[in-house]
């Protein structure tokens, strides 16, 4: 840089912005360093403080030139820049206003106070790094690391942004973070809902479950995920079966587990889904004495007078019965055998058996335990411990991404909530990472992602207080309940085309940039604009590659179709669809 500047001053200050005039912009730039959207300035009436800026934009304005000939006019480059914080002392610090105003001068930041800036933001043991400046590379952009992941991140992109690459960059650098020289695994916990079946490549130690894999019993289910699987929308008898569902369920815990003195319907414990089965296809074929309602006659010529309506259903659970034909003014039929039920007595039956769903209603999920459950999940299966558990919910009916969403994400969460309140010593943390959160958690409203959507925002709104947090992925951040979206503290935005996603990006961040975040849809793959708690100012940022990479690269189409023609194994491809 030389020397003299030659009349570079602040022409305008706002609450928000600091807008620069300079006559020659050549002059004004660091030696070999070119003045670009994202690059800092350095302003300042005196050596001890200054202001660091980031310029948002430049224009270009025509002045006429005191004491010249009429209509002679010079050129005159304007410097728009947004304030980040005050230097002084060689210490940056975040927001502040020290400085006179107007103040006197305005240079270009130099590297080495960009880098110094970056190098004493936070201690070194609360230090994580996983990028660079865009425009210096050899410059690291720490973040606080406990900020970072305690207040749920929030990575948005389109498609070939690099999303899922920055993703994993972030967590394999998590997973290889220790604390001294210990040898095996640290203590970190994540777990990753993958919908493509991408990360297990770049997480070869991780715990991957498949659909085949995958054991989820039916009995852990809660009311809206039992309302999901089985009841349908838009049926005018949703609110009775939905009673009824819970009375049958209730009991049928209370048959099997007789030595539990309080059972209710959310209860975490196991049952026979063939009790509930049994229980509606009886109610739907029931009849009963005309003068009580109690009193059932069966076709054997048997009857028995129950004491109230749960004995009812308990002794329906048990076996299938036949019962007495109507008898006009003695034997009626019974509340739930005018056809009310029938349809959702079928439905009950198809789901329990159907092969598809047999990581929920198979015999696997039957017999597993709790216990059993949590370790699959908390990557603490008995000699393959592992810090990423990977769930490729790739083989999931589509009809159940949102149960099993919810399912997990619930027992995740009550899992480190029983944690904390009764092992106050031993904190082991967990990160959920939800890959296009948009398809299980969207802000649409709809019926079949009330599941899902509410335990996700549980954790989004509760989850940081008891070791349990977000990192949201998703290509169209506009879709994603604002909920959801709105209690991230950290954002990794990528480049995003759409227009609507930009502007709900923009909505949401918790540094208003204004112009800085225009340049989004220009983003190269890997560049991200860094926001948050967590970093010391907004930057543009590089994040660095993983190693390895998830497999989500592109499909080559040109050159593949420039290849000689080749044959489809289509009775393979068949069955494996058939699965």
């Amino acid at each position: 840089m030389t020397e003299e500047i030659a009349n570079a001053e602040v022409v305008a200050v706002y609450p928000n912005k600091v807008r620069v005039a300079v006559d020659d912009l050549l002059n004004f730039q660091s030696a070999g360093e070119a003045l670009r959207v994202g690059s800092f300035l350095k302003v300042s009436d005196n050596e001890n403080v200054s202001l660091i800026c980031i310029i948002e934009s430049f224009s270009i304005e025509m002045k006429e030139v005191k004491g010249g000939e009429g209509g002679d006019y010079r050129r005159v480059y304007m410097i728009d820049a947004y304030p980040l914080g005050t230097l002084k002392e060689g210490k940056f610090n975040r927001g502040g206003d020290e400085l006179a105003i107007p103040p006197k001068k305005v240079v270009p930041a130099t590297k080495v106070e960009i880098a110094a800036i970056y190098a004493d933001c936070y201690a070194a043991e609360d230090r994580f790094c996983f990028s660079s400046l865009t425009r210096q590379r050899d410059i690291v952009v720490p973040v606080h690391g406990d900020r970072f992941f305690n207040k749920h991140v929030a990575v948005v992109g389109a498609s070939g942004s690099g999303k899922s690459s920055s993703v994993s960059s972030i967590l394999q650098r998590a997973v290889s973070a220790k604390a001294g020289e210990y040898q095996g695994l640290n203590n970190s916990h994540i777990l990753i809902f993958d919908l493509h079946s991408e990360y297990a490549a770049a997480f070869p130690n991780a715990s991957v479950i498949t659909v085949d894999d995958l054991v989820l019993p039916y009995w852990l289910l809660n009311e809206d995920e039992m309302e999901d699987m089985f009841l349908e929308s838009g049926d005018n008898n949703n609110y009775n079966q939905e009673a009824l569902l819970r009375q049958v369920v209730t009991i049928a815990k209370k048959i099997s587990n007789p030595g539990v003195e309080k059972v209710n319907f959310d209860s975490p414990l196991p049952y026979e889904i063939d009790h509930v089965a049994n229980a509606f296809r009886n109610l739907t074929r029931e009849t009963k004495n005309a003068d009580n309602s109690l009193l059932i006659k069966f076709k054997d010529g048997s009857e028995v007078e129950f004491e109230d309506v749960d004995a009812q259903i308990e002794h329906y659970c048990k076996e299938l019965r036949e019962f007495a034909p109507t008898k006009r003014s003695e034997i009626n039929k019974g509340p739930y055998a005018d056809g009310s039920i029938d349809k959702f007595e079928r439905r009950v039956r198809s789901k329990i058996g159907n092969a598809r769903l047999g990581f929920i209603f198979g015999q696997k999920a039957r017999k597993a335990s709790l216990e059993d459950v949590l370790r699959q999940f908390t990557g603490y299966n008995v000699g393959g411990e592992s810090n990423v558990t990977i769930i490729d919910l790739s083989g999931i009916p589509f009809e159940l991404l949102s149960i099993t969403v919810s399912l997990i994400s619930r027992l995740m969460f009550d899992f480190c909530y029983y944690a904390r309140r009764v092992e106050t010593k031993t904190e082991q943390p967990f990160l959920m990472v939800y890959e296009e959160a948009h398809k299980y958690a969207p802000k649409s409203g709809l019926a079949r992602y009330k599941a899902s959507l509410g335990a996700i925002e549980r954790i989004a709104k509760e989850g940081r207080k008891y070791g349990i947090s977000l990192l949201i992925s998703s290509q169209r951040p506009s879709e994603i309940s604002e909920t959801i979206f709105s209690q991230c503290s950290n954002f990794l935005a990528m480049r995003l085309t759409n227009p609507d996603d930009q502007g709900y990006v923009r909505r949401l961040l918790p540094d208003t940039l204004g112009n800085l975040t225009e340049g989004m849809p220009a983003l190269e793959q890997g560049e991200a604009l860094l926001i948050g708690d967590a970093v010391i100012m907004p930057c543009v940022v590089y994040v660095e590659k993983c190693d390895p990479e998830p497999s989500s690269s592109d499909v080559k189409y040109l050159t593949l179709w420039k290849a000689e023609w080749k044959n489809i194994d289509f009775e393979k491809r068949a069955d494996n669809w058939r699965g």
